[in-house]
């Protein structure tokens, strides 16, 4: 009871959190915008579209918490405990289509190079800047445990290296009228948000497709459990995860020949080895004595 009080507190707490970084980033949005649009730079325009898809971002990521919350039923017997994955899945494509996009207008502006305020620039740059380095200090702590946050603290960080390479840029454009380095910052910012996203799609879509956590060797497994006395053998293994830090673990053990009641201690020999060594925290055992036909250690259903 005590655990859920402050399983809780924490998610209150992160959703807050999230709610004020979400208000600061629609509001330094609509400030770049406007700013890019006056002063005629497409490297804060581009900051303000990151800043844009940072805030639907945690918006997403406030919705998929909540939804983490809620319990199992008939309709979802795992809950939905995957939104936090989903919402990661699709912030991180977000940012690989703005990406693209960034790409595009670059080199476009490339070749119809046009005059721009680097003094408007560089103030609008700095505000950014502000709110952005803001939002990573209410999400740091947050960011280590969940791969949702991660991925919108991962938004935050991008869009203040961003806006610390467009103050740069302003500074250039203020003293030396070199307008070709605002396109430059564009790819530059562009292939960033591109590296940074793309680990946390790979990772994202591994879990939804129901993939066996990396660190897991399933060969270890299958050694640690065979080490037992009473097991004669390890099959029909599946393992994946339906959440972070969430794991599932079901295989086939063929035993010697015994009463129910003695695999009990089995049983609960094997559930340990599974959360202290690979930290599983769900099984599912199915004992069986010379049952099986199909003695692959990978189930092929």
């Amino acid at each position: 009871m005590a655990h859920d009080h402050l399983q809780t507190h924490k998610i209150n707490s992160t959703s807050g959190r999230l709610i004020i970084t979400v208000i600061l980033n629609f509001v330094i949005t609509i400030a770049q915008i406007i700013g890019g649009i006056i002063s005629g730079s497409l490297s804060l325009i581009s900051d303000a579209l990151h800043n844009l898809s940072d805030a639907l971002s945690m918006a997403i990521s406030y919705v998929a918490l909540r939804l983490k919350r809620k319990d199992s039923s008939y309709n979802h017997t795992f809950g939905l405990k995957r939104a936090e994955i989903l919402a990661a899945f699709i912030n991180s494509s977000v940012l690989v289509g703005i990406s693209i996009y960034l790409f595009y207008e670059a080199v476009v502006r490339f070749f119809n190079p046009s005059v721009i305020d680097g003094k408007l620039m560089l103030i609008v740059a700095v505000i950014g800047l502000a709110a952005n380095v803001i939002g990573m200090i209410l999400l740091r702590k947050d960011s280590g445990e969940s791969m949702n946050i991660r991925s919108s603290y991962l938004h935050l960080l991008t869009d203040t290296i961003s806006s610390v390479a467009v103050i740069l840029g302003g500074l250039a454009i203020y003293y030396f009228d070199v307008y070709w380095i605002d396109p430059l910052l564009t790819v530059i910012i562009g292939v960033y948000i591109l590296k940074e996203s793309y680990s946390i799609v790979i990772d994202s879509v591994h879990v939804l497709m129901e993939g066996a956590p990396k660190e897991i060797n399933i060969d270890e497994v299958v050694e640690s459990i065979s080490e037992l006395d009473a097991v004669e053998d390890v099959h029909h293994i599946h393992v994946w995860s339906v959440g972070e830090n969430d794991t599932y673990f079901e295989a086939h053990i063929n035993v010697k020949d015994m009463l129910i009641s003695e695999a009990k201690p089995v049983q609960a020999e094997i559930e340990k080895i599974l959360k202290q060594k690979f930290k599983i925290n769900h099984v599912t055992l199915q004992f069986e004595c010379i049952s099986c036909l199909n003695n692959n250690i990978i189930a092929e259903d």
